[in-house]
């Protein structure tokens, strides 16, 4: 009995081996070229890959082409924004996700009352409408029973505005760093 069992199982072994392999041969997996469309010169075909996004580098593989990584640091957006809040403790800073939020403060005028500011970047570009900022105000009384409400205020446009302009700043002098010197004319 114990044979039938092992031969029956080989065959299931092999007949699940036959439809995965031809489960992959139908998703589209290996496609057949045609040799007169596709370039003999291996570095060519590399680059078409690459640029069609078929394949990877390692440490640069393919000198010439450039990629292009934009980091926190080169962007001039939330350059200034870290600039400007640097007085406020953050508790949440994720560039990839475009959010700074500030931890609860207080200025010391009024100790029951502080402020959180929240900045979500829309965009990388240098706009008005490119970042939006929220505060939101909480209010305690005597017992710590505190209420928690998103306010409008001239502070979301001062910080605005001084985002912006810092951020133009930090892009002139990116831009003037960066620029290649033209050649002199005889």
């Amino acid at each position: 009995m114990t044979f039938l069992y092992q031969k029956l199982g080989r065959i299931l072994t092999v007949l699940t081996g036959i439809a995965f392999l031809s489960f992959l041969s139908n998703c589209g997996i290996y496609q057949p070229s045609d040799a007169r469309k596709v370039s003999p010169n291996a570095d060519e075909r590399v680059r078409k890959n690459l640029e069609e996004g078929k394949g990877f580098t390692l440490m640069g593989g393919m000198s010439g082409n450039k990629t292009n990584y934009q980091f926190a640091s080169s962007n001039p957006m939330w350059r200034a924004t870290l600039e400007i809040l640097d007085f406020l403790p953050l508790s949440n800073v994720d560039y990839s996700g475009g959010i700074i939020t500030t931890d609860w403060y207080t200025e010391g005028t009024a100790s029951d009352e502080s402020i959180k500011i929240t900045v979500r970047f829309l965009t990388n570009e240098i706009r008005a409408d490119g970042l939006k900022i929220i505060v939101h105000k909480k209010k305690c009384d005597i017992k710590q029973q505190c209420s928690v409400k998103k306010v409008t205020s001239a502070l979301q446009n001062e910080l605005q505005v001084a985002i912006l302009k810092k951020a133009i700043i930090y892009d002139k002098e990116f831009k003037n760093k960066n620029r290649k010197k033209r050649p002199k004319k005889n």
